[in-house]
């Protein structure tokens, strides 16, 4: 049985869980790399107090397998995880983890950076912060579109 590959929660995570998870029973893993990002406490130059993520379950779950499906194609890696929190987060608290094991460390930061770059402009989530001027819904980057494209990937999400 296949484990499982991606995990929508409200729960907080542990990296070296879930890499020993990753690893478990794979002797050909030589390289792991991982990336988790936290929730600022500051964005577009405003204090953000807190940070509310939503998702459509089911739909999120769908599209970021398919992006993991995507990393298989392009690098030669032998396991992915993702973990994205949803609810409502304070600053510094864990968002999300990407985690990608590979033979050689070069598959395995190629396919972690293209998992986030792909997952930052394509998952259907919708992030709310609360900041001193009320709450705002985080509209997308250009930046991150720009990130995409660099595999090949168009996306028009800013």
């Amino acid at each position: 049985m296949t484990s499982p590959r991606v995990f929508i929660q409200t729960a907080d995570f542990n990296l070296a869980d879930e890499i020993a998870a990753l690893r478990a029973d794979n002797r050909g893993v030589g390289a792991v790399c991982s990336f988790v990002g936290t929730v600022r406490d500051r964005n577009d130059g405003l204090n953000v107090s807190s940070m509310e993520l939503e998702h459509y379950p089911g739909m999120t779950e769908k599209a970021i397998e398919a992006m993991i499906d995507e990393a298989f194609k392009r690098f030669n890696i032998l396991g992915a995880r993702v973990i994205h929190r949803v609810g409502l987060l304070q600053p510094l608290d864990q968002v999300v983890m990407v985690a990608v094991t590979s033979a050689h460390r070069g598959e395995s930061f190629k396919a972690c950076e293209f998992l986030m770059d792909y997952l930052k402009t394509q998952a259907p989530f919708w992030k709310k912060e609360e900041t001193p001027a009320g709450a705002r819904w985080v509209d997308a980057r250009v930046s991150d579109d720009a990130a995409l494209a660099k595999w090949g990937i168009a996306a028009s999400n800013a």
